[in-house]
């Protein structure tokens, strides 16, 4: 078998493996880093409040009204 031809052949498979592997540990570490910086500069953002009885009540009657007109007024199409 023609040795320079195999040993080139394995020379560009381990240059092109390398090649691959350094390009998606470099895609990883940047994205780490980018998700890092994201979760360190946004903003938070407050976790919604749980309906409960005192938000429920908090709603007028004539809106409630006007809600339940406007679901009646949908279901009879």
């Amino acid at each position: 078998m023609n040795e320079p031809l195999l040993q080139e052949g394995l020379s560009l498979l381990l240059y092109g493996m390398g090649t691959v592997i350094v390009f998606l540990t470099l895609l990883v570490a940047v994205t780490v880093l980018m998700s890092t910086l994201i979760k360190h500069f946004s903003p938070t953002v407050d976790e919604p409040q749980a309906l409960t009885q005192q938000n429920v009540s908090a709603v007028d009657e004539r809106v409630l009204a006007i809600i339940q007109q406007a679901i009646n007024q949908h279901r009879r199409r």
